[in-house]
């Protein structure tokens, strides 16, 4: 789905991570989505770049787009 992104079930129980680190999408997201400025996380993960971050949220942007509902909707 996305260069930066890797999901292997060897690294952190194949949870999205930023490739070549073991730094999951999740903590990423968690964080902005609480608040931190994308300076913040770079402070926070010195091992990721500014690139990085843009990867992770355009990969949650990419998960949001979906075609068909996977269940049955309930009213």
């Amino acid at each position: 789905m996305n260069s930066r992104i890797a999901i292997d079930p060897d690294v952190c129980h194949g949870q999205p991570v930023i490739r070549g680190t073991r730094v999951l999408v999740s903590a990423i997201l968690g964080a902005l989505g609480a608040g931190d400025s994308m300076d913040a996380v770079l402070e926070d993960y010195p091992n990721i770049t500014r690139e990085d971050l843009q990867a992770a949220l355009a990969f949650a942007g990419d998960l949001c787009r979906f075609e068909e509902l996977p269940y049955e909707s309930v009213s």
